[in-house]
């Protein structure tokens, strides 16, 4: 398995396969051939679906410029390693190709060509890392530590500066977000009313809010953290502040959890997928639950086993959840599954310290049907826009343009 570091991406968003996979590929095919006139690229499958409500377009004329660059899209085509697959091409001055690239997006952030980079993990599954575990007595965050040695804290603890910034952001930003859908910005009005609720309903408030902040931040494309993607960048986070402040936690507390949420999210990376366009959503949300579960168990004081048991339910429960953003946007249903997954893996780091850690399904077999859920999952789930609540949105709208317009009617939905 790779390095954390390739894990938690620091970045804009809203989408770390269609935003900033794009323009780190582009901006290296920039830097291959600066000889070039100008650029063409072609986006296939789920980059060209929904490429526009993930700003894909812009992201690569941000990487390239000043050179000029033409976008076109293949949303009914793709290459053959990958849904999210990009073709580049540098032109002459006489329109001719000079040199072609082709590049994947495959989750993350991360780019197909990265794939070759040495792994720092001998390990590849959880149930290898938790049989280390019992035999030298290390923590998940120790194990983290001989694999990567003492420079992955000054890294995590640079994550964890941005997941508050983009935090504290969020709680004190208002406005709409941008895109068509008329979304207004609830992160700070959740806050406030957390301040005011009972203790029954101000942990799913907080909560909400927290994972609501960094959510909205990534659809207005400001810097968040992937983790693991963008989509999901809302979940971790909001449990990491809810429990620092609930339980006076210090920094390097919080760095020992990020590193064990890391561990999860690596296993799931490198054996199933996080990326909505190969596995649907329940890659990213399903995957941030895991992780922010398994983060919860630990700062409470749960076993390596109760760890590996919180992740296991966080991910099972979200199988089958399918990726299909109205618009092609990361704001619906995606900002609003941030704070149902922050609220689950609360429940399940709770669930496994009221258990023994013993369970039959193995956080391994999780993710492993994860893959095989993922597989079945026709290609409109996977962050296509061409079915459920996208379809659904898109159907709505196209019903009240034919109907005839009255003083009464009121405002129409508004296309993007």
């Amino acid at each position: 398995m790779k390095t954390l570091q390739a894990l938690y991406r620091i970045g804009r968003g809203p989408s770390s396969s269609h935003t900033m996979a794009p323009f780190r590929a582009a901006k290296r095919f920039r830097q291959r051939f600066p000889q070039a006139s100008r650029i063409r690229v072609t986006l296939y499958g789920s980059l060209a679906a929904t490429g526009r409500g993930h700003l894909t377009d812009k992201a690569i004329q941000e990487a390239v410029s000043p050179c000029p660059v033409e976008v076109e899209w293949e949303p009914s085509r793709q290459l053959p390693r990958h849904p999210n697959g990009m073709r580049f091409e540098a032109l002459g001055p006489d329109g001719k190709v000079l040199a072609a690239w082709d590049e994947y997006s495959v989750g993350g952030g991360e780019l197909l060509s990265e794939s070759a980079q040495p792994d720092v993990y001998a390990a590849r599954s959880l149930q290898e890392i938790l049989d280390r575990c019992r035999t030298t007595g290390e923590s998940f965050w120790e194990f983290v530590q001989q694999c990567e040695g003492q420079t992955i804290w000054p890294f995590l603890e640079r994550v964890w500066d941005a997941m508050q910034q983009s935090l504290r952001r969020g709680l004190h930003t208002e406005g709409v977000i941008p895109g068509g859908l008329g979304l207004y910005r609830k992160a700070p009005s959740l806050y406030r009313k957390s301040r005011i609720l009972d203790v029954t309903f101000r942990a799913d408030a907080l909560l909400a809010a927290y994972a609501y902040a960094v959510a909205e931040e990534n659809a207005c494309g400001q810097p968040i953290v992937a983790a693991p993607t963008c989509g999901s960048a809302g979940v971790l986070p909001a449990v990491l502040c809810y429990l620092r402040d609930e339980l006076n936690l210090e920094t390097t507390d919080i760095l020992h959890a990020l590193a064990t949420a890391g561990v999860f999210g690596n296993v799931v990376k490198a054996n199933g997928s996080i990326s909505g366009a190969m596995v649907g959503c329940q890659g990213e949300i399903g995957t941030a639950c895991a992780m922010a579960a398994a983060a919860a168990t630990q700062l409470l004081g749960g076993s390596p086993q109760q760890i590996e048991y919180a992740a296991e339910m966080g991910l099972e429960h979200h199988f089958g959840l399918t990726c299909d953003p109205v618009a092609g946007l990361v704001q619906i249903p995606c900002i609003e599954r941030n704070a149902h997954a922050a609220t689950r893996a609360l429940s399940c780091a709770h669930f496994a310290l009221l258990s023994d850690g013993l369970h039959r399904i193995a956080f391994d077999d999780a993710v492993s049907v994860l893959l095989e859920t993922g597989r079945a999952l026709p290609s409109l789930y996977r962050e296509t826009s061409a079915g459920g609540l996208a379809r659904i949105y898109q159907k709505r709208l196209e019903e009240q343009r034919r109907q005839p317009k009255t003083e009464n009617q009121g405002p129409e939905l508004e296309e993007t």
